[in-house]
């Protein structure tokens, strides 16, 4: 089992940039591919973009990519989510997310959550 932590949030002008960070805590992250997915009111959970186990393999949502960068460091059991270029449309609450099966794209897939971190982008 896994325990995630979000952190980095805030609140930050169009066009900025913030960094996540997802602090897993247990045994074995460097065995779980993990995923970023953010939740806008009244709008489904939307996934924004995941990573291997490995880190060799990298995939984001269409509205973030080129914007938007995952990476982990296993040494820290950590994962990061640098986003750039942020938009209005990207406010949302952000939740980091794990899973020991290859990287995947839908939420149903991942087993363990954090409880978010709220991105507000002002225009």
């Amino acid at each position: 089992q896994v325990q995630l932590v979000e952190s980095g949030g805030g609140l930050v002008q169009a066009g900025g940039s913030l960094r996540l960070s997802c602090a897993a805590s247990g045994r074995s992250f460097s065995s779980y591919a993990m995923g970023w997915f953010r939740q806008a009111p009244g709008k489904k959970r939307e996934f924004v973009a995941a990573i291997s186990w490995s880190g060799g393999s990298t995939r984001y949502g269409d509205s973030v990519k080129g914007r938007f960068t995952i990476s982990r460091d296993n040494a820290k059991n950590t994962v990061y989510l640098q986003m750039n270029s942020l938009k209005p449309e990207d406010t949302a609450v952000y939740y980091c997310a794990a899973q020991r099966r290859a990287i995947a794209s839908n939420y149903y897939e991942y087993d363990y959550w954090g409880q978010g971190t709220q991105v507000t982008v002002s225009s």
